[in-house]
């Protein structure tokens, strides 16, 4: 997972795209970078950390990150902000990434995994390519310049007919800009217009932060070119949609409509059915922040149990999923409870999804230890059981705790005194779309594409 944004001939590009990874920030918190472009030149900056950290004027040192800001000059822009699934946590793998060919610059930003990027990466270097990082989104680059097309979205098709996985991109040049979905349509990606300029980005949330108006959706396998002409929609190979279901349940915000359909009201769904499938005796319910609340809020609706807020998150920690590393320490810091919300009553807490197991484990404690009677998990997902080879980080089956240990299992080594799942077929049923249309690989292990 990753935030990207681009903005189309607008004099504020560069702030415009500050303030819309601003809106993407929970997408992606290891690194953040903007390239712009004047016409004439791209101007770069990246570096390691929060938007807020790399550009924003706090000290002497981030005085000189905010003249860096002011240097990327320039009406159009690209930015990224970066949660590392392919290529190691540095600065040389924060995008966008920029490569020169034949004195003509091409800067990428990219929110996915491709599946055969070690191939194709091998097959280049044999025939004579150089990396300038570990990351998969550079091999889409150096496709782009082996083709023999010549115009910019020929360039994008050329080099998309190779790679399989999971990509929505935008690749931006002096004076032109093209975004792409791959033809599975896994990652979001949509486009806006704020005054007469154009916008992209991963979730419309980060149009709302910038008052641009959200157009539609970029459909798979789309590569949409935006110039001083105007825009213009281009169509390759589209697959039967296999939209990723965890963005409904995790990554994107409550308040962004992704895949056409509002956050917040499908979690709400999300807990009102966990309720109807796994009614229990309790007292109050609690949302595990920030989350875990809407669930919570449509559990308690059905189950008619009220709803307490009896956790409290601090936000200057980032989300805990998307680190990679500091997972368990992070949660201390993150969760602190209401102890006299909790005392004496039998709790029902929960939580979008359960993977590793660390979160839930220390929270249910935390519970215990502030004198809760009992405390029922609930989580608003199924059983993930399987890796994602799409742009979470879930590699390996060792990792998700459900791919080794039974509910019953999984119950005893969390603490809870029950633990129960959404179905699969209850999730999808809570969805206004073809159930076909997701992909659902992390809960049952049936991959689009490899």
């Amino acid at each position: 997972m990753c935030g990207i944004f681009g903005i189309f001939d607008h004099k504020d590009a560069a702030t415009i795209t500050y303030e819309g990874l601003f809106g993407l920030q929970h997408r992606g918190q290891e690194s953040t970078g903007i390239v712009t472009s004047d016409g004439n030149t791209l101007y770069k900056d990246k570096g390691m950390g929060l938007v807020s950290e790399v550009y924003v004027k706090t000290n002497k040192e981030a005085r000189d990150r905010q003249v860096a800001l002011e240097n990327l000059i320039g009406d159009t822009a690209i930015g990224h902000v970066r949660y590392s699934t392919s290529g190691d946590s540095n600065l040389s793998n924060a995008q966008p990434i920029t490569i020169i060919h034949k004195g003509k610059e091409y800067s990428i930003a990219h929110n996915g995994n491709l599946t055969n990027y070690e191939k194709l990466r091998e097959d280049l270097e044999d025939n004579g390519s150089v990396f300038k990082t570990n990351s998969d989104t550079e091999v889409i680059l150096h496709l782009m310049i082996k083709s023999k097309k010549r115009n910019l979205e020929n360039k994008v098709f050329d080099a998309l007919s190779q790679v399989k996985g999971a990509y929505s991109l935008i690749i931006m040049t002096k004076d032109e800009m093209v975004a792409a979905m791959d033809p599975y349509g896994f990652r979001p990606l949509s486009l806006g217009k704020l005054d007469d300029s154009y916008v992209l980005a991963s979730e419309t949330c980060a149009f709302d932060q910038i008052d641009a108006e959200y157009i539609r959706d970029i459909i798979p396998g789309e590569i949409l070119k935006i110039n001083k002409d105007g825009q213009k929609a281009v169509f390759f190979l589209p697959k039967e949609r296999k939209h990723c279901i965890f963005e409904y349940v995790y990554f994107a915000r409550p308040n962004s409509v992704v895949f056409n359909e509002y956050m917040h009201g499908i979690r709400e769904e999300f807990g009102r059915q966990l309720a109807r499938e796994h009614p229990v005796d309790a007292d109050i319910v609690i949302g595990v922040p920030d989350s875990g609340m809407y669930a919570a809020w449509g559990f308690s609706q059905v189950s008619d149990i009220m709803l307490k807020f009896a956790i409290s998150r601090n936000h200057y920690i980032p989300r805990s999923f998307i680190q990679p590393s500091g997972r368990k320490q992070s949660v201390k810091l993150k969760l602190s409870p209401i102890k006299k919300s909790i005392k004496d009553n039998k709790v029902v807490l929960v939580d979008d999804s359960l993977v590793r197991s660390n979160t839930m484990k220390k929270i249910v404690k935390m519970m215990k230890d502030c004198g809760a009677k009992e405390v029922h998990v609930r989580i608003s997902s199924p059983p993930i059981t399987n890796p994602c080879y799409y742009g979470i980080d879930t590699p390996t089956k060792q990792e998700l705790i459900a791919s080794s240990k039974s509910v019953k299992d999984i119950q005893k080594a969390i603490g809870a005194d029950s633990l129960e799942y959404l179905s699969l077929k209850g999730m999808l049923n809570c969805t206004r779309r073809c159930t076909k249309e997701f992909c659902t690989a992390c809960f049952d292990g049936k991959y689009p594409v490899l």
